[in-house]
């Protein structure tokens, strides 16, 4: 263990060409099983220098560990870069922590949130599809691509973008004006209820009391400039959705399905359900499409295969695209290292399948001839006729 702290010692920090055992950079390394996990010291380095970092420390492990159970993490008491990075400057540090309004929430009139390009829902019919996941990846996705990145976890009952973002405890302060300043994860803005109680204390509200919580999440919160924000709903068609489309005035939403028939069957409720509440459909996602054994190379479809697609043929909604396993992939989320943030896995089918759709997404919104074309034209590039 010594030699490879020594190692990734020796690492220079490109930010200022010291070593980052010079700088005293390297706080943790240990194996997690078979994985690992490295914490370095942020402050002061900026997402483009960090990746570049990262990539020089698994070049000079890669003779010693596999790189892809290699996991880099970062630890800062400042996120002065990430908002350099959004193009923010900080304001004076919150000397409070924020506080949620527990009661009711009013319905009114729907309004957009200030500053926010696109307001996009995530949602599946059901749980276990790997919605979280889908939701924070592509958000890393999206940012990499030089968005300014939001999400709203909006699964009171059970949020998971603590863990899989890797601010588990952490709480969020309140600026002086009594506005809710997000957490930030990895160049991204986020908020959830999980950051605000103890992950094993459970929610035991009624339904209509989740709407004063989610109307601060939207209009209490100080969001700053947004390109998008990302909601990621929870399972089913019930209260959270309802009082989100009652208050809140979104551009799209998309779909999480796994191919198998049971999935889809909860999935077609969902797109009914945004049908009711005349939130547009922008496509569904098949995730989970396939594995690829990491031994012996074969492709296995355990859910079945092409269940999405069909659907979306049959339903009248856009395909955006389907999204393989590997095991990288859950390894990431279990260790708060989402997978779209660790370039080591450029190239991969999964890394590929999310700048897909990503891309489509962004055309969605931003069609390169600025003419007004039909869903599929915008999923799938189709002229009008």
């Amino acid at each position: 263990m010594e030699d490879l702290k020594k190692k990734i010692s020796n690492v220079q920090n490109p930010e200022t060409g010291k070593t980052l055992g010079e700088e005293s950079r390297v706080t943790k390394v240990e194996y997690k099983g078979e994985s690992l996990m490295i914490t370095l010291q942020r402050d002061g380095i900026t997402p483009e220098s960090k990746r570049k970092l990262e990539d020089a420390i698994i070049e000079v492990l890669k003779g010693d560990e596999d790189e892809d159970n290699i996991f880099i993490l970062s630890e800062s008491k400042k996120s002065d870069d990430i908002y350099k990075a959004v193009g923010k400057a900080p304001k004076k540090e919150a000397s409070k922590p924020a506080e949620l309004k527990v009661g009711h929430g009013q319905v009114g009139e729907k309004k957009r949130i200030p500053n926010v390009g696109k307001v996009i829902a995530i949602g599946s019919g059901k749980g276990g599809v790997g919605k979280s996941t889908f939701t924070a990846n592509l958000a890393a996705t999206l940012s990499a691509q030089g968005n300014k990145v939001g999400i709203i976890d909006a699964d009171i009952y059970g949020p998971s973008m603590p863990m899989l973002l890797n601010k588990r405890g952490e709480k969020p302060e309140a600026s002086e004006d009594k506005q809710i300043l997000p957490l930030e994860a990895y160049g991204m803005k986020f908020i959830s209820f999980g950051n605000f109680i103890h992950e094993d204390e459970p929610v035991v509200w009624r339904g209509p009391m989740l709407g004063g919580v989610l109307n601060q999440f939207f209009f209490e919160t100080d969001w700053g400039e947004l390109d998008y924000l990302l909601l990621d709903l929870p399972p089913g068609t019930g209260d959270v959705q309802l009082s989100m489309v009652q208050n809140l005035e979104l551009d799209g939403s998309i779909i999480v399905s796994t191919p198998q028939d049971m999935a889809l069957l909860d999935a077609r409720k969902a797109l009914h359900m945004f049908d009711k509440l005349n939130v547009h459909v922008i496509g569904m996602i098949e995730n989970m499409s396939s594995f690829v054994c990491d031994d012996c190379g074969k492709e296995h479809f355990l859910y079945g295969t092409g269940g999405v697609m069909s659907a979306c043929s049959e339903l009248g909604v856009g395909y955006l695209g389907k999204i393989p396993m590997e095991m990288a992939l859950r390894k990431g989320s279990d260790f708060g290292t989402p997978y779209m943030t660790q370039n080591k896995y450029e190239g991969n089918p999964v890394w590929k399948s999310y700048q897909e759709i990503a891309s489509r997404l962004d055309r969605y919104f931003n069609p390169s001839d600025n003419k007004k074309k039909s869903l599929m034209g915008k999923i799938f590039g189709k002229k009008e006729q």
